[in-house]
């Protein structure tokens, strides 16, 4: 596929991960080696990747990630819930709630887990953190672009995040490396990813001034 078609169908996979078909670590690694080439402030290169294949600790974080699902959802804010008032909008979001609920039934189901972190030796810093994270973020959709071009789907997730500490225990991540981005990672089924509708550019695009 082209660039442009790459950028543009790499989409959130969650009720089309082929939950049964086992993933070779070995395409794995080749994304990941895509994604270290990705920029990073002062080449710190602080980002570490735990790929997680073991059933029982795919499982027990799928528990996690559908306890912080089902809080989430019972909060009313997530996709189902927004744009009320637009009719054609409101099926998309109804489309990308039901998917993420799947997801949310089938993390543990998921035959690879990749989770993007990033070293903190001082801590989280106070006020802004688009530099910490910044370092992280694009290598991780590096990772997704490559999992694309190779047959893989992916998803961005960070609902995780609710049980962040309870993770690190449980997969031994120090206490000073801080998890940005969960990657659940599978073959896809079907081929018939495209763009996905968006607000037109001239509504967020501002030349020189707000």
């Amino acid at each position: 596929m082209t660039i442009d078609e790459l950028l543009t169908t790499t989409r959130s996979v969650r009720k089309r991960l082929d939950l049964t078909r086992p993933v070779p670590l070995e395409l794995v690694r080749e994304c990941l080696e895509i994604s270290l080439q990705a920029p990073t402030g002062g080449n710190r290169q602080g980002w570490h990747w735990i790929v997680v294949t073991d059933p029982d600790l795919r499982k027990a974080i799928g528990d996690y990630y559908a306890r912080s699902w089902n809080t989430y959802y019972g909060s009313g804010s997530s996709a189902a819930s927004l744009y009320a008032a637009d009719p054609e909008r409101v099926k998309i979001q109804e489309r990308v709630s039901s998917s993420a609920a799947y997801l949310g039934e089938h993390m543990g189901d998921v035959p690879v887990l990749v989770i993007g972190c990033i070293s903190t030796p001082g801590g989280l810093p106070e006020g802004n953190q688009a530099g910490l994270w910044g370092s992280l973020l694009p290598a991780a959709w590096s990772y997704m672009l490559a999992a694309r071009a190779r047959g893989l789907g992916t998803a961005w997730t960070t609902l995780h995040l609710a049980y962040e500490s309870e993770i690190s225990e449980l997969l031994g991540i120090p206490g000073n490396v801080r998890q940005g981005v969960l990657l659940p990672t599978a073959y896809y089924t079907g081929d018939t990813f495209r763009p996905a509708p968006r607000q037109p550019l001239d509504e967020v695009l501002h030349l020189d001034r707000w």
